[in-house]
């Protein structure tokens, strides 16, 4: 088994025809990830790959959370945390940044996911998630 870095699925998925050397290396990540055995992708490649996607090239979370899908669905990968990075990328899709996503859809075994910000997070989660519960404390 491999694992593989961020650049490395940002290749696979991003077409970036105005820098020479994504030119050249573009074609090495879709051999890499179309004849390689079993990969192994860590919950934290997919994080950075997020903000790279989002930072340098303009994904949306939509555009985003169709390239979790679909990096989840190939045969030879096995994601770390499957189901908890694709709930993410799904609460991800809807509204909720995505390291928050992927903070709560990890905490499922918790009661309660405690954070100081009500507007981006707390206030987002209540809307699609039951649990955990995401509260900000009080005095």
């Amino acid at each position: 088994m491999i694992a593989l870095d961020t650049n490395i699925l940002a290749r696979f998925y991003v077409e970036d025809a105005s820098d020479p050397e994504a030119v050249r290396q573009r074609p090495v990540a879709r051999k890499i990830l179309e004849t390689e055995g079993a990969i192994f992708i860590p919950v934290t490649v997919v994080l950075e790959l997020e903000w790279v996607v989002r930072a340098f090239y303009g994904f949306s979370a939509k555009q985003f959370a169709s390239v979790v899908q679909h990096l989840a669905g190939l045969p030879n990968v096995m994601l770390e945390d499957r189901a908890e990075v694709l709930t993410a990328a799904d609460l991800h899709s809807k509204g909720l940044d995505f390291a928050d996503a992927l903070h709560l859809s990890r905490s499922n075994h918790c009661d309660v996911v405690l954070t100081f910000d009500d507007r981006a997070f707390a206030r987002r989660a209540r809307r699609w998630v039951a649990t955990p519960r995401v509260e900000v404390p009080r005095r």
